[in-house]
């Protein structure tokens, strides 16, 4: 493992194992014809997996102490990016691929969430996003709706693909040690509903779980505009928590207050 002064704010835990990198490049499905976005590149153990698998990776890393490290490997189809990929805009990060692309990347927990959102909603290019995050947070993603799991972050990975925990990862395999277990989770692009307004349909969805344990209608009172709407759902609609309606559920509530 390469000497480097850990920083706690970029939760950074390098992948210690190579099987487990392995891994990680088998659960995205990487062919020699495919591009990779890389998403913090660390010590650079991943990303040499990634070059060994791929046609081409662009990897960032957000901490510019690893730059020197990272160059020194020399990794001729590389090109590595040092910046805040929050920061970045998506459709300028697309034009460093050729096609269509498939994201993998080892997810520090405080930026798991605002990854995907930025990627799902933003992107036109990518095809598959293949993430290390922490158990809990892998849970979430793949939730189905009556699970004390299932929330906005289940129904935003449902509404553009189909996501699979691929296998639990034991902390004990990343450097420094984290207190908590990891999982890799894969998720398949698929457009299942083009003709509903993304941030309409996500705001709408976060005001039915801001307050998880109340129904759907005293969440969608709230609201002004849905206040003179809500007879056109059914009692049994509004008596119900969000949690307990499935993803095309909650799209036909919205269709029907919005309408």
């Amino acid at each position: 493992m390469i000497e480097h002064n850990f920083k706690k704010n970029f939760g950074q835990n390098f992948i210690s194992d190579k099987n487990l990198l392995l891994t990680i490049v088998d659960d995205a499905g990487i062919v020699s014809e495919d591009e990779v976005l890389e998403i913090g590149a660390g010590a650079g153990s991943l990303t040499q997996a990634l070059s060994q698998r791929a046609k081409k990776v662009v990897s960032y890393e957000i901490d510019k102490e690893l730059e020197d490290k990272l160059t020194a490997l020399n990794l001729k189809n590389v090109e590595f990016c040092f910046a805040d990929i929050m920061k970045v805009e998506v459709s300028q990060l697309e034009k460093k691929f050729q096609g269509n692309y498939k994201l993998v990347a080892n997810l520090p927990y405080y930026i798991t969430s605002p990854i995907i959102f930025k990627f799902l909603s933003q992107s036109t290019k990518l095809t598959s996003l293949t993430i290390m995050v922490q158990k809990e947070v892998a849970q979430r993603i793949v939730a189905n709706y009556g699970s004390k799991d299932y929330g906005v972050l289940s129904i935003m990975v449902q509404f553009f693909g189909e996501a699979k925990l691929t296998r639990n990862v034991s902390r004990n395999l990343f450097y420094p040690r984290p207190n908590v277990d990891s999982a890799i989770v894969h998720i398949k692009i698929k457009e299942k509903f083009v003709d509903i307004d993304k941030q309409s349909f996500f705001a709408f969805v976060q005001t039915c779980f801001s307050m998880r344990r109340k129904t759907l209608k005293n969440n969608l009172l709230k609201e002004e505009k849905y206040k003179t709407k809500l007879q056109s759902l059914s009692e049994e609609q509004l008596l119900k928590r969000a949690e307990d309606f499935s993803l095309e559920q909650l799209i036909t509530i919205y269709k029907l207050l919005n309408g």
